[in-house]
């Protein structure tokens, strides 16, 4: 008796240290929170709460509007109970395509819309996540921001799965929307296009090419963004300096206009960021010590 009531001392002793050395429990989602963030941490994963996120208005966004009006209708659909497509955003960065994806949070959160948003490094936890959610009266965007993968990356396989349903369909109340400025998500080599071969009058890309297709072919919209012009990017950077408070006849004035082109040829690039990131500088000058609570496009 006495050997066995050591044995169990020492099993309890030995529990203990385990228990001490494990990662904790994880809490249960806080579903009152419009936005989570999936948290990981010794392989287990969790919804970390996002009580006020980025908030990002649709009228913001200047010169996408196919894009706004794509994006919108189909998360309209979505929000509503009816059918709708995954997502996935290219092209150009900082024109808008991760801002577009937050507005739609900003937009119909109050209809039940929530984010999750989900690093590529955690995408192996979509099963996790489609389980948290599922049955659910909420509707879940998962967000997958600057998305693309190198060759036999671990959460390449769980996206397709969950893109594409694998033995048990994704829920209903589930879809993914991911940015990138890969059109494919994965980067295609010279030598892959050598495996094209030809068949009578049809060409058929390789198997290298045909695998790397497949991933992006499982989003069932494609919403496209292209790099600003002079125009274009002058227009935007005249809306948020009106949204900043900069009078009208400094917004008029052809110095800022001048100084505004400046900027962008100083930073390489016409975009909706650079046309923020400027507007906000002037403003800044015009009314030190002052915020704006505006927000601006953030894509990479």
């Amino acid at each position: 008796m006495a050997n066995l009531e050591h044995l169990i001392a020492r099993a309890e002793a030995l529990i203990d240290r385990l228990e001490s050395v494990l990662p904790p429990k994880a809490p249960p989602p806080d579903w009152s929170a419009p936005a989570h963030r999936w948290r990981s941490r010794n392989g287990r994963g969790w919804l970390e709460p996002v009580h006020h996120p980025h908030r990002i208005r649709l009228a913001d966004l200047q010169d996408i509007e196919d894009q706004k009006a794509r994006c919108d209708a189909n998360t309209r659909q979505f929000v509503r109970g009816g059918r709708a497509n995954n997502v996935l955003l290219t092209g150009a960065r900082g024109t808008g395509k991760s801002s577009l994806v937050k507005a739609m949070l900003a937009e119909y959160a109050a209809s039940g819309l929530r984010l999750i948003e989900v690093d590529k490094s955690d995408l192996l936890h979509l099963p996790e996540i489609v389980d948290l959610v599922a049955g659910r009266r909420e509707r879940f965007i998962v967000f997958c921001d600057d998305l693309s993968f190198e060759d036999s990356e671990p959460g390449y396989k769980a996206l397709k799965s969950v893109l594409d349903g694998s033995l048990s369909a994704p829920p209903d109340n589930l879809l993914i929307y991911a940015t990138s400025n890969r059109r494919h998500l994965m980067p295609e080599y010279f030598a892959e296009n050598l495996q094209t071969h030809k068949v009578g009058d049809e060409l058929h890309p390789g198997e290298a090419v045909e695998e790397k297709i497949s991933l992006s072919e499982r989003f069932g919209l494609w919403i496209s963004f292209y790099p600003f012009g002079q125009n274009e990017y002058l227009s935007v950077v005249y809306h948020w300096l009106r949204a900043f408070g900069v009078a009208d006849a400094q917004i008029a004035n052809e110095a800022t206009r001048t100084e505004a082109l400046q900027w962008a040829l100083m930073r390489g690039s016409r975009s909706g960021r650079v046309a923020w990131q400027f507007a906000r500088d002037v403003a800044g000058r015009a009314t030190p010590g002052t915020s704006s609570t505006h927000h601006a496009a953030s894509d990479d």
